[in-house]
């Protein structure tokens, strides 16, 4: 199925959309700074440029939406278009990427899901909060 917008219309729909502070990253920044942690946004020396960094705790946490990342693609992938079938996988192999980037520096990545956020952003945080305080307590051992 092509897209029913012509590049002009879909080139303007796409610039609306947010990559950054979206309401799931602003719920969660929220939660974490009630919680006196301190961290950086879309911190450009990072590949993927993580929502949050715990730069002294050397923690990224991304805070993906679920249509644009995929979450359980397989599902709904026949639904869509080739184009958009591509653009999600280009997209999923991009987050692998980033990833393993990473890990190899030695950073712990937390990936959060926009539905995760949405039904239960205390358990998130914490989720966070632990492995950050962790973090910190194994680096001043």
């Amino acid at each position: 199925m092509p897209d029913n917008l012509s590049p002009k219309q879909r080139s303007y729909t796409m610039s609306r959309m947010r990559s950054k502070d979206t309401v799931p990253e602003l719920t969660i920044q929220t939660l974490v700074r009630a919680r006196h942690l301190r961290w950086r946004k879309h911190l450009v020396s990072l590949p993927g440029k993580p929502d949050l960094v715990f730069v002294r705790a050397k923690v990224a946490v991304f805070i993906d939406g679920d249509f644009f990342h995929g979450w359980r693609l397989s599902v709904w992938k026949s639904k869509l278009s080739d184009y958009w079938q591509q653009k999600l996988e280009r997209n999923r192999r991009r987050d692998i990427r980033t990833f393993r980037s990473l890990r190899k520096a030695g950073w712990l990545v937390i990936r959060l899901w926009q539905h995760q956020v949405k039904r239960d952003p205390i358990a998130c945080v914490d989720r966070i909060e632990g492995a950050v305080r962790s973090r910190l307590q194994d680096r001043s051992s």
